[in-house]
C-alpha cells in the first residue's frame, strides 16, 4: 500500500470524470456541477479528464465558454489515452502498428477481451499512474468516479487497492444494463460483469440518477444495496435563469409558434416519430406555419451526422453542412446548430413550446428535462411510455404527454401545447417554476457531498493484501 502524509485542511478528492469541460458530451454537465459544488463546499478538488486531443480530433467539438464556468480552484489533469480505436489516418500510426497492422489489431482485441472491455482502458491506467504521483505529494481522502466511460470505475478500484483510499462510483449512465432496450447489455460470461462485481464489492458507495436504476443494480448486487444512493440530475442555476414572473411574449399572437428541441440528436431517440408527428401537427390551423427549431449537435462524433440529418428530415451539402433545399417541400424543421451552455437561457426564452425527445425505456431520465421545467414553458413529450423522466415531470403543470409515440397522438399534444402557449400567463409560468425549484443541482448534490464527507472522515484500513474479487 502507498501511504502519503495527511495534512490538515480541507478534504481532498480525486474526481475521475472523462467528460469534463470543454467537452460538450451530455454527461459533462453533471460532472461540472459536481466538481463546482464540492469546491464551493470547501473541498480541494482534482479532476482527471479526457485529453484535449480526443475532444478536438475524435468528438470534433468543444465548448470553451462552458470551460470558463468551472470553479478556478479546481485542478484539471488530462492523463493520456491511446486513441487506437479512433485513429484512421495511417500517417499517425505507431511504427509497430504500421509495420504489423494485423498483429496490432489482434493484440488490441485480446486486451479488450481479457483485461478490460472498453476502448478507454489506457486512460484508466494513465489515471492511476497520475493519481499515484499526486497522492504521494499530498494524500487524497476519497475518490469519486463517474461513468461512462467505465474505465474510471476500474481506475478508482485499482487506486484503492494501491493506496487504501475509499472510492464512490457515480452511474451517470448504466454499464451492464441496456437503457434503451431494458435488458442486460452483455451476455452472462462477458468481462464487464466480473469487473462491475469487483468494483462494487469494494466501493464505499454507488450513486444512480433515478430509483429504477438503483433498484435494478440492488437486485443484482444485494450485498452492496445498503451503500447505494439516488442523486438525480438537475438544472444549473448559474446557467439557466428560472422564468420567475415573466409572462408571455406579446408578439406571440401575431406570429407562427416556435417549438424547440435543445440537445444532442442520437440514434437512440425516436427522431422519425418526431418528424412524422410534426408533419401531422402542421396540418392543424393552429400550427400551420409553426417551426421546429433543432439546437445542438447531430450525434456525439463526426461520423454519423448525415444519417441523423436524414432521419429528422434535414439536408446536408457536400461539406456536411445543413442547408435548406428550395426544391423540397417546407417541413418547418430548422437546424440552428450548437449552442453554448452559457447561452441556453435565451434559446428557451425564444421558443414557445419545448420538445422533450428521449430514447429508451423505464430507466431513462434525461438531464435536459430539468432545464426544460426551469424555463416555465409548455413541454411536449416525444418518447416511449413509462420512462423514468415521467416521475420528474409528474406535477409539472405545463406538461403535455401523449403517453405514446403514435404520430397522431403526439401531434394532438403539440396542438394542445401550442394553444396554451398562445395564452400563457405569468401565474402559469411561476407555478411551473415552483415545481422546478426543487431540482436545482446544488439541492440534489447536497446528499452526495454529505456522503462523501462522511466517507472521507473514516479511518482507512490496509486491504491491499486481500484477494481481488
Amino acid at each position: 500500500m502507498i501511504f502519503a502524509r495527511r495534512e490538515s485542511g480541507p478534504p481532498r478528492i480525486l474526481y475521475l470524470a472523462f467528460y469534463f469541460p470543454p467537452s460538450r458530451a451530455s454527461g459533462v454537465y453533471r460532472a461540472r456541477a459536481t466538481a463546482n459544488h464540492l469546491a464551493a463546499q470547501g473541498w480541494d478538488v482534482t479532476v482527471c479528464a479526457a485529453p484535449m486531443s480526443f475532444l478536438h480530433d475524435v468528438t470534433g467539438s468543444v465548448d470553451e465558454e462552458l470551460a470558463s464556468t468551472v470553479d478556478r480552484r479546481i485542478i484539471v489533469e488530462r492523463p493520456r489515452l491511446n486513441q487506437f480505436a479512433w485513429e484512421k489516418d495511417l500517417r499517425n500510426y505507431s511504427r509497430f502498428r504500421a509495420r504489423l497492422p494485423q498483429v496490432a489489431n489482434r493484440l488490441y482485441r485480446f486486451n479488450q477481451r481479457k483485461l478490460f472491455p472498453e476502448n478507454y482502458a489506457s486512460w484508466g491506467r494513465s489515471v492511476v499512474a497520475r493519481g499515484l504521483r499526486l497522492h504521494m505529494k499530498r494524500r487524497f481522502d476519497v475518490v469519486l468516479a463517474t461513468g461512462n466511460p467505465f474505465a474510471s470505475f476500474a481506475a478508482a478500484w485499482a487506486f484503492h487497492r494501491l493506496t487504501g483510499v475509499p472510492y464512490v462510483v457515480d452511474y451517470r449512465d448504466s454499464w451492464t444494463l441496456d437503457l434503451f432496450n431494458d435488458r442486460p447489455a452483455f451476455p452472462d460470461d462477458h468481462l464487464a460483469w466480473s469487473w462491475e462485481r469487483r468494483v462494487l464489492s469494494r466501493a464505499a458507495g454507488a450513486v444512480f440518477v433515478n430509483e429504477p436504476l438503483r433498484r435494478w443494480h440492488a437486485e443484482r448486487y444485494p450485498d452492496v444495496a445498503d451503500r447505494m444512493l439516488v442523486v438525480p440530475n438537475g438544472w444549473d442555476a448559474d446557467l439557466v435563469s428560472p422564468a420567475g414572473e415573466a409572462g408571455v411574449d406579446p408578439g406571440i399572437t401575431s406570429r407562427p409558434l416556435r417549438f424547440g428541441y435543445l440537445g444532442t440528436l442520437t440514434n437512440s431517440q425516436p427522431v422519425e416519430e418526431l418528424a412524422a408527428a410534426w408533419a401531422k401537427a402542421r396540418t392543424f390551423p393552429e400550427l400551420a406555419e409553426a417551426e421546429l427549431n433543432i439546437y445542438g449537435h447531430l450525434g456525439f462524433f463526426k461520423a454519423g451526422k448525415r444519417e441523423l440529418a436524414s432521419r429528422i428530415g434535414l439536408n446536408l451539402d457536400s461539406d456536411g453542412q445543413v442547408t435548406d433545399d428550395p426544391a423540397l417541400p417546407d417541413r418547418g424543421i430548422h437546424y440552428r446548430g450548437p449552442v453554448s451552455k452559457t447561452e441556453i437561457a435565451s434559446v428557451y426564452e425564444h421558443n414557445d413550446v419545448l420538445v422533450f425527445l428521449a430514447g429508451g425505456g423505464r430507466y431513462v431520465t434525461s438531464g435536459k428535462i430539468f432545464e426544460y421545467m426551469a424555463s416555465g414553458k409548455p413541454i411536449v413529450s416525444v418518447h416511449a411510455p413509462g420512462i423514468a423522466a415521467q416521475d420528474v415531470l409528474d406535477g409539472y403543470p405545463l406538461w403535455f404527454n401523449a403517453d405514446s409515440l403514435d404520430a397522431e397522438a403526439v401531434a394532438n399534444s403539440m396542438v394542445e401545447a401550442g394553444k396554451v402557449a398562445r395564452g400563457l400567463t405569468a401565474e402559469q409560468r411561476a407555478a411551473a417554476c415552483r415545481h422546478a425549484q426543487g431540482f436545482t443541482r446544488d439541492n440534489l448534490l447536497a446528499a452526495l457531498e454529505e456522503r462523501l464527507r462522511g466517507i472521507a472522515g473514516r479511518e482507512q484500513i490496509a486491504v491491499s493484501g486481500l484477494p481481488a474479487r
